[in-house]
Parts: structure tokens; sequence; C-alpha cells
């Protein structure tokens, strides 16, 4: 195990941007806040495109609609490279882990752009196999109370609702 602390002028996002890059057969994220910038978007998509295995878990009841309404703007574009995105039905989910393969990483960080370039962050990087395996069974579990979130869900909003995430989008650097 490894401590990665990060702040402003020591960033986390060349380490999330290389597990993703890495990934050769499985890449799970459990995080309550998902913004990501292009780099992270790019990755992810790619990783897909390379058949890993690429499976985010989010919460089902946000405790911040705007920044909720911004996360599904990018689920929504990720979607078609075959990304699958769950919704958790228990409510808030809080847990911030990436499984990539066979590397953990777990801690305060989520997957957003203020903790990739301007938070304090305390996190975890995991090489044992008993730890992540334990990550892994913990995120089964996890999504064994998901729902998928279906490409059919963002077909036929009305205007507003459209309108609303662009602008959530456009603002979503700032959450």
């Amino acid at each position: 195990m490894q401590i990665i602390r990060s702040d402003p002028t020591k960033r986390l996002h060349e380490l999330i941007f290389s597990l993703i890059v890495s990934a050769k057969k499985r890449l799970y994220i459990e995080s309550p806040y998902f913004i990501p910038d292009p780099a992270v978007m790019l990755a992810l998509k790619t990783a897909a495109a390379k058949s890993v295995d690429v499976a985010v878990v989010l919460p089902g009841k946000p405790d911040k609609k705007l920044v909720y309404t911004g996360t599904m703007s990018y689920v929504r574009e990720m979607q078609p490279s075959g990304i699958r995105f769950y919704r958790y039905r228990k409510g808030f989910i809080h847990s911030k882990v990436i499984i990539s393969d066979d590397v953990a990483f777990s801690g305060s960080a989520n997957l957003d752009m203020r903790s990739f370039w301007g938070q304090f962050e305390i996190d975890a990087l995991f090489w044992d196999g008993n730890v992540v395996g334990c990550l892994a069974r913990d995120f089964f579990r996890d999504l064994e109370d998901c729902e998928a979130i279906s490409p059919a869900e963002f077909e036929g909003r009305n205007w507003k609702q459209r309108a609303y995430e662009v602008w959530a989008r456009l603002i979503s650097p700032l959450f």
C-alpha cells in the first residue's frame, strides 16, 4: 500500500489517468461525483474500445442535484463507447474506489475536476491481492443493489431538462 497525498500543487490527475490507461481487463469505479476532464473521458472511452470491462457506480439519490445533472450529461456522452453506468438504488453512495486490474485506489478523492486539480486529498494505492480482491467483492456487492442507466433514459427528455443538462455541463468544471 502507498499513501498518496495531493493538493493544488501535487495533483492526482496523472495517477488516476495512469490507472485508467493501464487497465487491460477490468476497470471498476465508484464515485459520488463523476465530472471527468477531457483526458480522463478519452482514457475511459479508449479503455472500453480496447475491450476492458468498464463499469461505473453512481449515487441513486444525489446530494447535489446540479452536480448530478452534470454527471448525467457525461454518462449520456460516454455510454455509446461501451462503458456501463449504474445507479445505486439504496440512495447516496459515497464510495470512492477505482479498481484497475490488480491495483486499487481508494480514499477521499472523487472522480471530478476539483479533486484532480484543486483540493487537498488523501488516498491509498493498493497492490496486495487480498485487499484488491476485497474491494472488488465490495464493488460487486454494491452492484447487486444497482440498476443500469439505460441510453433510453436520455431519449424523450423535454427541452427544459436538456437545457439544464447543457448548463450543468458548462459549469461542471467548477464543481
